[in-house]
């Protein structure tokens, strides 16, 4: 689920013009966030941390880049 901080600051705004279900929105407001940064932790944790140097030849041998 992609959420914008635009798409946010919209969802509160209109979670003020509505007091009935605003508990009810602002739950699924921050169960949405939780997923999303369950899953972006799980991508970053899924990143590889030390990537090696190539040990002979020309390429690889003085930078370290992942393309």
């Amino acid at each position: 689920m992609d959420i914008s901080p635009i798409y946010t600051a919209a969802s509160l705004s209109q979670i003020d013009a509505h007091p009935a279900g605003q508990e009810a929105s602002l739950l699924v407001l921050k169960k949405a966030l939780s997923a999303q940064e369950s899953g972006v932790s799980d991508l970053l944790e899924a990143l590889p941390t030390i990537l090696p140097l190539a040990t002979s030849g020309s390429l690889g041998t003085q930078l370290n880049m992942l393309v």
